[in-house]
């Protein structure tokens, strides 16, 4: 049987290593880095923002694919070239298509991606609401003309029609 002591080491030593495991692993590469450190600033703050498209769910500097080395190389290229932050986003969404961001860009087409939906529930819940008052207007009508003769049906008919 291990000691007491030693059980505990073990322990902190095991949740050591699992919380070490789960913490986001940087990709970017000692030789992919820039020697300006302005630039590499700008580089990740970019980079941070811009989706691996092997991945997807995830951004270029977390992810270990070589199109993420790619267009990390290609953002750290366009950067010592003198493209400004805007310019480089550009340029990719330009390459790649608005989904290499991973916080898309405000545009109609992703408010109508977004409203579309909800028009479709609203729509569909005044279809259903237009059925449940015409199912109820037959129920009326059915209950009313139970007990009546023939004439006050036709009647009852009428008065129902001139209603609409």
């Amino acid at each position: 049987m291990l000691r007491p002591d030693l059980m505990i080491r073990a322990i902190i030593l095991a949740a050591v290593l699992m919380i070490g495991s789960i913490a986001p692993a940087f990709a970017v590469n000692p030789d992919e880095m820039l020697d300006d450190p302005k630039l590499e600033q700008r580089a990740r703050e970019i980079s941070a923002g811009v989706r691996c498209m092997v991945c997807q769910n995830q951004s270029i500097d977390d992810s270990d694919a070589s199109l993420a080395h790619d267009l990390r190389l290609l953002i750290r290229d366009r950067l010592v070239k003198g493209d400004s932050n805007e310019e480089v986003l550009g340029y990719l969404v330009d390459r790649y298509g608005e989904f290499v961001l991973l916080k898309p860009r405000f545009s109609m087409a992703n408010l109508a991606l977004w409203i579309t939906p909800l028009l479709v529930l609203v729509f569909g819940l005044l279809l259903y609401w237009r059925y449940l008052k015409g199912r109820e207007r037959d129920n009326v009508a059915t209950t009313a003309s139970a007990g009546l003769s023939r004439e006050e049906k036709k009647a009852l008919s009428e008065i129902l029609k001139e209603g609409e």
